[in-house]
């Protein structure tokens, strides 16, 4: 997926975001760090990696929706010294050598580089994320999610000891006051399913099929509802354990 790189310079460049996105940007100097932006409903506007530089902090984010990720944060700037502009820079990924900064959500999904040239290796990413239930922007995140059924406390996105961001009281109920019903999954295919299918349990329906990649996939799933076996296409799916 193509990226875009945002750079938020200023003085108040570091409170202006602390005080919107789901994760600590402290931890983004000299590390990358993964977060979001969300309604005030607590519901996904898009998600992106930090890092914090000497004199800005860089923003990773998918190509799809880098305008409106700057056109959210330029609404919030209100009179902070503040200033968002796009980069020039190329993002890289790998996961051989050291030439980047570590992808924070999991080990297996290697390193992040920025600069004027692309260094990325051939790697088939869907596998990975496939694998390690990973969710991609503009497929299994979209303005309908809640960051915590996608996962983002196991990958490291959401910081629940930062202090107030927008939609940080929905998430933080969702954290302490309730058990999940639904979320991200792991499944196993046999036999014909696309991502995008209905998956149901008893012939009542109790999910949707995302990213595939040969016999598993990703799956938001309604947990209650879940069978032992589900179908989905002309596919049986079964839940793998996390």
């Amino acid at each position: 997926m193509t990226r875009r790189v945002l750079s938020i310079t200023g003085s108040d460049r570091e409170s202006f975001l602390q005080g919107l996105i789901t994760n600590d940007v402290e931890k983004a100097k000299g590390a990358l760090v993964y977060a979001a932006l969300l309604t005030p409903q607590g519901k996904f506007i898009a998600d992106f990696f930090v890092l914090a530089e000497e004199d800005r902090i860089l923003l990773d984010v998918a190509e799809s929706h880098a305008a409106a990720l700057a056109q959210r944060l330029t609404m919030y700037r209100l009179r902070a010294d503040v200033q968002i502009a796009e980069t020039d820079l190329v993002v890289s990924r790998g996961i051989t050598g050291d030439h980047g900064f570590a992808d924070p959500r999991h080990p297996t999904l290697g390193w992040r580089a920025y600069g004027e040239t692309d260094i990325s290796e051939d790697v088939d990413w869907d596998a990975l994320r496939v694998a390690q239930n990973v969710p991609e922007t503009g497929i299994e995140l979209t303005p309908d999610t809640y960051i915590l059924e996608a996962g983002f406390e196991r990958l490291n996105g959401i910081d629940f000891r930062k202090g107030c961001y927008v939609g940080q009281e929905i998430a933080a109920r969702m954290k302490h006051k309730t058990e999940l019903r639904k979320g991200l999954t792991r499944v196993s295919i046999k036999g014909e399913a696309k991502p995008g299918d209905e998956i149901t349990a008893d012939g009542k329906p109790v999910g949707t099929l995302h990213t595939r990649h040969g016999g598993e996939a990703i799956a938001y799933l309604r947990f209650d509802r879940a069978g032992a076996e589900m179908q989905a296409g002309t596919a049986t799916l079964t839940r793998l354990p996390e």
